[in-house]
């Protein structure tokens, strides 16, 4: 009985000791998924009383402009507003970091010429890394559309865009290191891509990802040439010919040398709306006669057109993809809810991505959208209504 007992304490004393050492251990905690949100400050001042801290990550604040070469704040006066206004988020998220977005659609047209040199990687680098110094923010995301192919009429590319895209990455870089030996604090570098192959061929991604935090894929704006679609479907639809798919970009990308933790998916908070040939009968793959504006932010069409102003809400269950056809105007339109949000936010979660970016926090105000990403992430967090 005795030995029985003795046998009985002494594993009672190891499992305590082997429970002792495992508390102390330190185990790394798994990593949460990012919630990037681009804030247009190009309207002027931003109401940040409009912007939840609680339920994102990033702010990508767009744009800062490229002139002479420079990293340039064009609103300098509005700009300077919504840095310190969008700061002062950070007393409900002190994890908040907020990044300038560099170029966009609109002022992506100089890029070529500013990184076509050494000394010119190194103005722009320089002068990319004073803003964020002087306004105590948290790094660069620069979003060039396109290197080596253009994007908007009229701007500059050359074929020589595919390896200075990388050496302004190692610029950038150099430059927010250089600021974090006399600020002590880590600045992060991140991209915004084409969510298409196309940026694939003419980009290095496999050079670039080192010095890169985050590749944001914008897995939107796929446009219909002829053919009306998704504009940002995550999967390929059986109802058309698919050239383009949130996953088909994230497969591109991956083939292409970026890690899958560097990968974040794109999400729209607006949509995009076509008129339709007069005999069409679905919408979805009917022939495109014109673009409109019908459609809107998701609070609008979540509030006022979905099954309302004669407009159906259809699913796609193949692309996994929302999309309202009004029959008698002819009107298609596609955009991104609740389900397909959950649908994406599921995917990064499957594949081990960074987690999920979205343009833009204002065409969502009672952040529906903005909720399901929480939810899908089990955040917690409370609509606003």
């Amino acid at each position: 009985m005795y030995r029985i007992l003795f046998k009985t304490i002494s594993l009672a004393l190891f499992i305590a000791v082997l429970s002792s050492c495992s508390e102390n251990k330190k185990v790394p905690a798994e990593k949460s998924p990012v919630i990037i949100a681009y804030v247009g400050g190009y309207r002027g001042e931003v109401d940040a009383s409009r912007i939840s801290p609680e339920k994102i990550t990033h702010i990508n604040y767009a744009f800062v402009n490229l002139i002479d070469g420079r990293a340039t704040l064009t609103n300098e006066k509005t700009d300077t507003i919504n840095f310190r206004t969008l700061n002062a988020l950070k007393e409900v998220n002190p994890d908040l970091k907020i990044l300038i977005s560099i170029g966009g659609w609109t002022w992506s047209g100089l890029f070529s010429d500013a990184v076509l040199t050494a000394e010119g990687r190194k103005l722009f680098a320089s002068t990319s890394a004073d803003i964020v110094g002087k306004y105590d923010l948290d790094g660069v995301d620069i979003d060039w559309e396109y290197p080596g192919f253009g994007g908007m009429e009229g701007n500059i590319f050359r074929p020589e865009d595919k390896e200075n895209f990388t050496l302004m990455f190692e610029a950038l870089r150099e430059s927010l290191d250089s600021l974090e030996g006399v600020t002590g604090k880590k600045y992060l570098l991140t991209t915004a891509v084409g969510g298409f192959e196309k940026f694939v061929e003419h980009t290095e991604m496999d050079k670039c990802a080192p010095y890169l935090d985050y590749v944001n894929l914008m897995t939107y704006d796929y446009y219909p040439e002829k053919i009306a679609r998704h504009h940002t479907n995550m999967y390929p639809s059986q109802q058309y010919e698919c050239l383009y798919s949130g996953q088909y970009a994230v497969e591109s990308f991956m083939r292409a040398g970026v890690p899958a933790e560097k990968l974040v998916v794109g999400i729209s908070f607006g949509s995009r709306a076509f008129k339709v040939k007069d005999d069409a009968t679905k919408g979805l793959g009917d022939t495109v006669v014109a673009q409109t504006r019908a459609g809107g932010g998701f609070t609008r069409i979540k509030d006022s057109l979905e099954n309302r102003k004669g407009f159906v809400k259809y699913w796609d269950s193949t692309a996994r993809a929302p999309y309202l056809f009004h029959e008698e105007n002819k009107v298609f339109v596609t955009y991104d809810d609740e389900q397909s949000v959950t649908e994406k936010c599921l995917y990064t979660l499957e594949n081990g991505l960074a987690g999920v970016m979205f343009w833009e926090y204002m065409s969502d105000p009672k952040e529906y959208l903005l909720d399901a990403i929480n939810e899908a992430y089990g955040r917690n967090t409370t609509s606003k209504e």
